[in-house]
């Protein structure tokens, strides 16, 4: 989940970023693409972390708890979670930093994740199903717990139709880790020249090219049909 965006906690907006089609049209380059690998949220997965807490506190506290600035904030305990941390570990990190009042938050957003867990971002289960039927193998690698992959699996069928899906918690290894792109190229022997990676991270992309990967950062379903050559 770390590499996800927390800016917008008091709309269910999903707002997406313009992009230039001349940065994008990387499909005639480099020979044909037979893999494509995704990231899960907000990439294929509309994720809003902050619906866990809507209807239990107020926007100020909603607002306090997702606050970026806070170094021992969300973000922090987030990667920690994705890294594979028990919940348990977790909430006794966050308490020593922040008293029990504020980690009995943080133990109410773990108890209402699922309703994070919203949707399908526009367009992307289409894409899937198109890539697929054009012969292309469809993956996943996530930085995610298990607990959210299985509800987002259970909820969605676009997640079980790829081949296969690579999660951090259970890697204990987090993306840009040059290690876990490697993990996965082996894992789903794909060849990284003709495979292209989608991340909303830059630096997960960045990572994924360390490794020889054709990534590039997600904006939206439309560039994505756009860098891969589709109509």
């Amino acid at each position: 989940m770390s590499e996800r965006n927390h800016e917008n906690t008091g709309s269910d907006s999903n707002q997406q970023t313009p992009f230039e089609p001349s940065q994008t049209l990387i499909a005639p380059h480099g020979g044909p693409i037979t893999d494509v690998i995704f990231d899960y949220c907000d990439v294929l997965l509309d994720w809003r972390p902050w619906r866990a807490l809507e209807g239990l506190y107020p926007q100020g506290v909603i607002d306090m708890f997702f606050d970026p600035a806070d170094e021992w904030g969300f973000d922090f305990i987030d990667r920690l979670l994705d890294s594979g941390v028990p919940a348990r570990e977790v909430l006794a990190a966050y308490g020593r930093h922040h008293g029990p009042a504020v980690t009995w938050v943080l133990r109410m957003w773990l108890e209402h994740e699922e309703r994070a867990i919203f949707g399908v971002l526009d367009g992307m289960d289409q894409l899937v199903g198109d890539l697929q039927e054009a012969g292309v193998r469809v993956w996943g690698l996530t930085n995610f717990t298990t607990e959210a992959v299985d509800i987002a699996h259970a909820r969605f069928s676009v997640f079980s139709r790829l081949q296969d899906t690579i999660v951090s918690s259970q890697e204990r290894l987090l993306k840009p880790d040059p290690a876990l792109y490697l993990r996965a190229i082996d894992r789903f022997a794909v060849a990284p020249r003709s495979t292209v990676f989608f991340d909303d991270n830059l630096r997960n992309t960045r990572g994924a090219r360390i490794t020889g990967l054709r990534g590039v950062t997600f904006r939206s379903a439309a560039q994505a049909r756009a860098v891969l050559g589709l109509s």
